[in-house]
C-alpha cells in the first residue's frame, strides 16, 4: 500500500470516528424535507455581512427571529479562517441549537479549482476543500456546495473536474455528506456539460445544486461574473436535465419582482412545477441578490413568492 493511500485511510478513519462521537453529526436518519420546505442562503445577506453589520455567528438567530426560517446555508467567505477552529464551530452550533436551526450546507468558494487540468493544482484544491467538509459534518450539514472551475477547453476541464470531484466525494462519503456543484458561470452553466460531468463522476453523493439565476455561459469580457452575457443556457431546460442529479436542495435566486410579487427573471410556477412533477424532496434555498429592495425586504418577498407558488401547485 502506498504512503499516500495509507495516510488517506488513516485520516478518513479519524474523521469517521469524530463524526460518530458527536451526536449532531448523525444526519442519516434526518427525514428528507417535504416539498416547499424553505432554507435561507447566507448570500442573501452578503451586503450586511461584508459591511460587518452582522456576523456569521448572528446568522442562525437572524434567520429564525427575523424571517421565521429554520434551515440555513452558509457561505465560507463569512468565516473564512474558522474551518478548523473547534471553539468557533462549537459556538456556532450552540447558536443553531438555541434558535432551533438545522444546517443544510456550506457553500465553499476560493479554495482552488477542482476542475484544473494541472494535477498538482487540482490536488491542492481538493486538500483545501477538506477542512470545510469536516466543518460541515461537525455542524450537521447534509452537503457542501463546490465549484467545478478550471482553465482549458470544455473537454479538458470536464475530465479534470470528474477527477477532482471523485476525490472529494471519497472524503465526503464517510462523513455522510453530498458534494454539490452549482452552475456558477462558464462551462458549469451549460446544462449538458454539468450533467455529463456529474454522470462522469458516477458517485451517489455527487450531484448538482441548481441556481435558478446562473446560466450565463459566456460574457463579452471573458470573465465569470463581470460584463454583458453573450451566451445563456435555457434555465428551465437545464433544471429539467438535472432533475436526476439534484440531491438536497436548489438555490431559489431572485433579482427583481413585478407588481404582483412574481420574480421577473424566472417563472417560479414553471420552475417549481418541474421540481414538483419530479417529486423533488429538498430545500428551496432563498437567495435574494437584487438591488431594488433591501436585503431583508428581498428575502421576505422571495419567501412570500415561494409560499404562494407552492400553495398554488399543491
Amino acid at each position: 500500500m502506498s504512503t499516500s493511500r495509507r495516510e488517506f485511510l488513516q485520516k478518513t478513519s479519524a474523521l469517521v470516528t469524530a463524526a460518530l462521537a458527536a451526536p449532531h453529526l448523525l444526519t442519516a436518519n434526518r427525514p428528507a424535507p417535504t416539498f416547499g420546505e424553505i432554507s435561507l442562503a447566507q448570500w442573501s445577506l452578503h451586503k450586511a455581512l461584508f459591511k460587518q453589520e452582522l456576523t456569521n455567528l448572528d446568522f442562525p438567530g437572524v434567520a429564525r427571529q427575523k424571517f421565521g426560517i429554520t434551515t440555513v446555508e452558509y457561505v465560507n467567505q463569512f468565516f473564512k479562517d474558522k474551518a478548523k477552529d473547534q471553539t468557533y464551530l462549537r459556538t456556532l452550533l450552540q447558536r443553531c441549537r438555541d434558535n432551533g436551526i438545522t444546517n443544510h450546507l456550506i457553500m465553499v468558494d476560493g479554495e482552488g479549482d477542482l476542475g484544473s487540468p494541472d494535477e498538482r493544482e487540482r490536488q491542492q484544491a481538493v486538500e483545501k476543500h477538506r477542512p470545510w467538509l469536516e466543518a460541515a459534518a461537525y455542524l450537521g450539514c447534509r452537503s457542501v456546495r463546490v465549484n467545478a472551475f478550471g482553465k482549458g477547453t470544455a473537454e479538458q476541464v470536464q475530465r479534470a473536474a470528474v477527477a477532482g470531484l471523485g476525490q472529494l466525494s471519497a472524503y465526503a462519503q464517510p462523513l455522510g455528506l453530498n458534494v454539490l456543484v452549482e452552475n456558477h458561470g462558464s462551462y458549469t452553466s451549460n446544462g449538458q456539460w454539468l450533467l455529463h460531468t456529474i454522470q462522469g463522476v458516477g458517485k451517489p453523493n455527487v450531484g448538482v445544486l441548481p441556481d435558478f439565476g446562473n446560466f450565463c455561459v459566456r460574457r463579452e469580457s471573458g470573465e465569470l461574473y463581470k460584463g454583458q452575457c453573450v451566451e445563456e443556457y435555457d434555465r428551465y431546460k437545464a433544471v429539467a436535465e438535472w432533475l436526476p442529479i439534484i440531491k438536497t436542495g436548489v438555490s431559489a435566486k431572485t433579482l427583481d419582482f413585478d407588481a404582483a410579487g412574481n420574480c421577473v427573471e424566472t417563472d417560479y410556477y414553471k420552475m417549481l412545477g418541474l421540481l414538483k412533477k419530479a417529486k423533488f424532496q429538498g430545500y428551496l434555498g432563498i437567495e435574494y441578490e437584487g438591488e431594488k429592495l433591501s436585503e431583508e425586504a428581498g428575502i421576505r418577498r422571495t419567501k412570500e413568492l415561494i409560499e404562494k407558488v407552492v400553495r398554488s401547485i399543491g
